[in-house]
């Protein structure tokens, strides 16, 4: 930890607030998010924790950034160490490591991707590049894709031209060129990941519905890769 003296004691107390408050997350839920418990847990008076987050609001976002940067750090990793040529083991890494965090933190995945806490909304300005991290990482991929030929799509359903602009703003804000259908199926593969993974992570199957939940999950990638066009 480089800076001055008061810099790294500064950085040491936002870890061990950040850390807490992860802690509290996972045992008390996020609407029962409490800057006096946090300060308690951390051996202070409430109002020294206020000189680094002004607000429970003020923390969660601090939690919601830490969550996303997680987890998009997981999924970079899982492409960079999948084969470059293979787009769709590229695209079952992200699918595996997302799973792999929301099992691992079904907390903080609450909090990114499940019911809003009563009366708190995420800033966009501070969460909305965290946020979509792994949508870039699944478009990034595609578009790579693309631009090697590698989806091969035999039925593609007519994209209906009231969502033409939608897609314009989508090529323009993540730098594709991909035309309208094979974003309307990227978005597709997107929200079926995601469904996937809250089903499991909400219990939303049922206790006793799938003895191999991991091999359910894998068969939804594999039919996602086709789906997309990578198989």
């Amino acid at each position: 930890m480089t800076g001055t003296p008061r810099e790294r004691a500064r950085a040491q107390t936002m870890e061990d607030i950040l850390r807490i408050g992860r802690e509290h997350l996972a045992v008390h839920g996020a609407a029962a998010m409490s800057l006096r418990a946090v300060a308690r847990d951390l051996g202070v008076v409430s109002s020294a924790v206020y000189r680094y987050v002004k607000s429970r609001d003020e923390l969660l976002t601090l939690l919601v950034v830490d969550g996303y940067n997680e987890l998009g750090d997981r999924v970079d990793h899982a492409v960079g160490t999948a084969d470059a040529k293979d787009f769709a083991e590229q695209f079952r890494a992200i699918g595996r490591a997302v799973r792999k965090w929301a099992i691992a933190e079904p907390a903080r995945y609450a909090l990114l991707f499940g019911s809003p806490v009563p009366g708190y909304s995420a800033p966009a300005e501070q969460t909305t590049g965290p946020g979509t991290r792994v949508i870039v990482a699944l478009m990034s991929l595609y578009q790579r894709a693309a631009d090697a030929d590698a989806i091969k799509l035999t039925d593609i359903s007519t994209v209906p031209p009231s969502l033409s602009a939608n897609f314009d703003t989508i090529r323009e804000f993540y730098g594709l060129t991909t035309p309208d259908d094979l974003i309307a199926r990227g978005v597709l593969a997107w929200a079926a990941m995601f469904g996937a993974v809250n089903f499991e992570v909400f219990g939303q199957y049922g206790p006793d519905t799938f003895s191999d939940p991991a091999a359910l999950y894998e068969h939804n990638l594999n039919v996602l890769v086709e789906t997309v066009g990578l198989g």
